[in-house]
């Protein structure tokens, strides 16, 4: 009975000895260390399932021809410094051209890929060199530059005076619906073709008696020649002002010129207000490094067109009747012929573009 007895203890503290060692061996986790995490694949961390964030647009770079003016600057610059360009993933390289035909060349050429115009180049459009994506701005009065001792106060007085004038571009429709206006012929007066860098120096010399061409130029002569002027006329012609692309470009390029023109749009929109006019002009004044009174001698040149404008035009037909009334003025003033003028000038001017970017 005592062996028995003595037995029985011994197996009690065994086990006891046993149960002790399996709750403090190499398997107890230390209270210091962090909880063991599981790696069951039905379990995942709470963020996994929050959606992420969407890409942003494809970065890109578009190389954009400009004319060293207000006209031409004001709403590309206003959406490159109010960031609205960089909200659509757009980065503008900037390159001065004289007149529009310069640019449309550049393009053919591959050295940029949008330009803005102003109205003369618009014949190439019309003819099939480039289209039209976007308007910039209206002009609804014109005007001639005169010298001091000229004599003209009207256009009836340029009859017998010396034009300078530049050809293909704005300068020379310009200089057309003058003497349309007057009831006079180039055979009524003595037209000097002139590239726009020599029509200033021609003023300047006194070599002749008014100069048609558009800021800075104008301004410039204004500036440089004391005692000369400016005389306006109004022949209910149409002169806007775009951006435009080549075809093939617009073919291949649909929803980069949606974004481009999206944000151009938007820069317009703040620029075109009133109260942005002087902000604006020392924008045009860096890009052109002239001076920022004469950017602001400009801003009544035209009426710069805001979302507004745009949207309301788009949908009474106001916009399709300027380039209309281009196209017509430009038949009026031989520019373009009869047969090369467009049934629809649908041909020429992508509204799809315009709609889109103002949805």
């Amino acid at each position: 009975m005592k062996k028995l007895t003595a037995l029985l203890l011994a197996l009690v503290m065994v086990m006891g000895l046993a149960a002790c060692g399996g709750n403090n061996g190499g398997n107890k986790q230390k209270e210091d260390d962090p909880p063991t995490q599981t790696n069951n694949p039905d379990e995942t961390p709470d963020d996994a399932n929050e959606p992420s964030e969407p890409a942003g647009p494809e970065p890109i770079t578009l190389r954009i021809g400009y004319m060293p003016n207000y006209a031409s600057l004001w709403g590309v610059l206003s959406a490159i410094e109010q960031g609205y360009f960089a909200e659509e993933g757009i980065t503008i390289q900037l390159t001065e051209f004289p007149d529009g035909p310069a640019e449309i060349s550049a393009m053919e050429g591959g050295s940029i890929d949008l330009a803005y115009i102003g109205k003369g180049a618009h014949r190439l459009c019309i003819t099939g060199s480039a289209v039209i994506f976007a308007p910039s701005s209206v002009h609804t009065v014109d005007k001639v530059v005169c010298m001091p001792d000229s004599g003209i106060e009207s256009v009836e007085d340029l009859a017998g005076k010396t034009i300078a004038y530049n050809a293909g571009s704005s300068s020379e429709s310009t200089f057309n619906n003058a003497l349309t206006v007057a009831g006079l012929t180039r055979e009524d007066v003595t037209p000097m073709e002139l590239s726009i860098d020599n029509v200033v120096p021609a003023a300047v010399s006194g070599s002749i008696d008014a100069a048609v061409c558009w800021n800075p130029y104008s301004g410039q002569i204004l500036q440089q020649v004391e005692g000369s002027y400016e005389i306006e006329f109004a022949d209910g012609s149409t002169n806007i002002s775009s951006w435009i692309c080549l075809p093939d470009y617009a073919e291949a390029n649909h929803d980069i010129l949606v974004r481009f023109t999206r944000a151009l749009f938007k820069g317009m929109d703040w620029g075109s207000q009133v109260e942005n006019y002087e902000t604006v002009a020392g924008y045009c004044a860096e890009q052109t490094k002239t001076g920022v009174d004469a950017q602001l001698m400009q801003v009544g040149d035209a009426h710069w067109f805001n979302i507004a404008d745009l949207t309301a035009g788009m949908s009474d037909g106001t916009i399709k009747g300027y380039y209309e009334g281009m196209q017509n003025d430009m038949v009026k003033g031989e520019n373009i012929t009869p047969e090369e003028a467009k049934e629809d000038v649908s041909d020429f001017v992508l509204f799809d573009i315009i709609s889109e970017a103002l949805q």
